[in-house]
């Protein structure tokens, strides 16, 4: 199994829900009071015969209007109209925007030939919450234009691939294990989304079951270290891909 990270940049993000671009060599965080900033970085699996994409980012186009997504996945050798799995582990903008590819008025699928993979009861929030983190244009264009499959709580969606429905950060976030025999890749999206959260226990403001989602990044990190999981991080500032160990009943990150 393959793992390529597609480093889509960092940013700053307030009470707006905005993502604006932040360079951390050259931009000062005291410019932005009441900012979280963060790392954003979508994962492609080349796993037997499958190209799996998971979570999409936010979509952001260069100056020329191509997708710095597109270019990543370019650039890891692969063509975008290539992927056939798109896993979502939730809706919020910056792990969906991306889904989808804006050029100028118009909109296109970013992936046309994959599958969207979603919780169903997510997807119906994306449309009822009444949050800024779901952009609910997205969702409709898909609806009219995209083959999407939707799951519901905990199962496998084929012999390599399982899901499970976790809630915490939302009600209904969901994260995936990916195993070919001899390799095994988590993706826990926003309930591991940095491997510094393993080793520094705390609940989050911005989860929506904070002591929920601190007691799965303990449960998940304890079964990295007995099933020698290759963790993906999404908004990791450190590293991105990363087993796990324990080092004096501590997580040690390898």
């Amino acid at each position: 199994m393959q793992v390529f990270t597609l480093n889509e940049g960092s940013y700053s993000v307030d009470s707006t829900k905005k993502f604006i671009p932040f360079d951390p060599l050259k931009d000062n965080p005291k410019d932005r009071p009441a900012s979280l900033f963060i790392h954003v970085q979508p994962f492609l699996v080349k796993l037997d015969n499958q190209l799996i994409l998971l979570d999409t980012g936010l979509g952001y186009s260069d100056e020329a209007g191509e997708l710095h997504l597109h270019k990543n996945i370019k650039k890891a050798g692969f063509d975008p109209q290539d992927v056939d799995l798109v896993l979502m582990s939730h809706l919020h903008f910056d792990h969906s925007g991306g889904m989808v590819h804006h050029l100028g008025e118009k909109m296109e699928l970013s992936f046309p030939n994959a599958t969207y993979v979603m919780q169903r009861e997510e997807w119906e929030t994306a449309f009822t919450s009444s949050s800024s983190s779901y952009h609910t244009e997205i969702f409709d264009f898909l609806q009219r234009n995209a083959q999407l499959k939707f799951v519901e709580g905990t199962g496998k969606l084929n012999d390599q691939i399982s899901f499970e429905l976790t809630g915490a950060h939302c009600p209904f976030h969901q994260v995936f294990l990916m195993d070919d025999g001899v390799d095994k890749v988590f993706f826990g999206g926003d309930v591991l989304p940095e491997p510094e959260e393993l080793i520094r226990k705390f609940i989050a403001k911005y989860d929506f079951d904070g002591r929920k989602a601190m007691e799965l990044r303990d449960e998940y990190g304890k079964k990295a270290v007995s099933e020698h999981w290759k963790c993906l991080f999404y908004h990791s500032k450190s590293k991105t891909q990363a087993y796990i160990e324990f080092e004096d009943d501590r997580f040690k990150i390898v």
